[in-house]
């Protein structure tokens, strides 16, 4: 039998496309194309990230393996294509939604082409409402985000600027009564200007994989304990077990060292101890268990 995952066809418009104004009047799709009641999450951030942005994106999405989760994005450069590889490695499906057809010699950007086809190989899919040879405009990007925003449960906004076209897609996400996550980041930094915004406007924030999850219905208590590895903090002494008992979810140094009512100086040393015997370890998000 011939394979067909590859090819380019015209697919049934998901039904929560229809819900949205102006919804596309004709859906290309190359792969497997999408399931009634797949539960997606869109997931959009700067082209110009940082190694904040990065490793948040790829450890967030890490977080959601095993869980019946979608992840979309644009297959543009930065957060998107970290998106879409990150849940290819954590075994997760992943739809592409590209500003262009799906033809390989007008697909955008030309860099990302080996991707595309990795998402197809792993049973993901790229969709597109425009013909399979157009290629990509300024406009064709804008009039897509509400594409990738109509398919989702939710859009979560990893990095932008307070102008960047990444906005578009969270504000069309509350358009279309869609939920909007952001993860906040620095205030100094200028790609956390946008998620930090979005937050003080009523967005969800988002610091650990656990948000996530239950900012999408998931009941994770009993199947995060199940799956929680038992370490006999027995040896360690009184105020170890209180960090590590406190970085359930991960923890700014500044916090934990507030919450201990010790001097920075003493914090540091309990801190970089506990690093050292491979209990906890520092990540952007702040310190998490090993």
């Amino acid at each position: 039998m011939e394979d067909t995952t590859d090819t380019i066809r015209l697919i049934l418009i998901p039904a929560q496309l229809t819900e949205i104004p102006q919804p596309p009047k004709q859906l290309y799709c190359r792969g497997v194309a999408p399931e009634e009641g797949e539960l997606m999450l869109t997931v959009v951030g700067s082209r110009a990230y940082t190694s904040y942005g990065k490793e948040a994106c790829e450890t967030l999405i890490s977080g959601l393996r095993g869980y019946p989760i979608s992840i979309v994005s644009g297959l543009a450069l930065g957060i998107d294509a970290i998106a879409h590889t990150a849940a290819l490695k954590a075994g997760l499906r992943t739809i592409a939604v590209p500003g262009s057809g799906l033809r390989d010699d007008v697909l955008y950007p030309r860099t990302n082409v080996a991707l595309a086809k990795k998402i197809i190989d792993a049973g993901g899919a790229l969709l597109s409402e425009y013909e399979p040879d157009f290629a990509a405009t300024k406009w064709s990007f804008v009039q897509r985000n509400r594409i990738m925003a109509g398919l989702s449960k939710a859009v979560l906004v990893i990095e932008a600027g307070e102008k960047s076209g990444t906005l578009v897609t969270s504000r069309l996400a509350t358009d279309y009564n869609r939920d909007v996550f952001a993860v906040p980041g620095s205030i100094f930094s200028e790609t956390s200007k946008g998620p930090n915004m979005l937050i003080t406007l009523g967005a969800t924030p988002i610091r650990t994989s656990a948000d996530i999850l239950l900012a999408l219905g998931f009941n994770i208590d009993t199947e995060s304990a199940a799956s929680e590895i038992e370490i006999d903090l027995s040896q360690y002494s009184e105020q170890e077990r209180a960090v590590y008992t406190m970085l359930a979810s991960p923890t700014e140094r500044e916090e934990l060292t507030v919450t201990l009512g010790l001097s920075v100086s003493d914090a540091n040393i309990l801190l970089m101890k506990m690093e050292i015997a491979g209990l906890i370890k520092d990540t952007p998000l702040g310190l998490i268990r090993a």
